[in-house]
């Protein structure tokens, strides 16, 4: 799953250094994620797996890192499958 979320993020995201030197707890908006970024990290995320943003997980909380995207993906997943 994360490299999957690091391909969005390299094709996507925008950011001013390369994914690939972002460690998972590093804060992606300091890396150069802007917030007009993120709206385009959430479409290619719902796309490549298949789930759906709540109002509630659109924040720049989530988006802080590569974990916190990671762990709201994980939710997301679960969530569609008890469903």
């Amino acid at each position: 799953m994360e490299d999957q979320l690091r391909g969005i993020l390299e094709d996507v995201g925008g950011l001013a250094v390369p994914v690939a030197t972002v460690g998972s707890d590093q804060d992606l908006f300091a890396a150069g994620l802007t917030s007009f970024a993120t709206v385009t990290v959430m479409l290619g995320i719902e796309e490549a797996f298949d789930v759906e943003f709540p109002d509630a997980l659109l924040n720049r909380a989530t988006f802080r890192t590569i974990d916190t995207l990671v762990a709201a993906i994980a939710k997301l997943q679960g969530d569609s499958l008890a469903a």
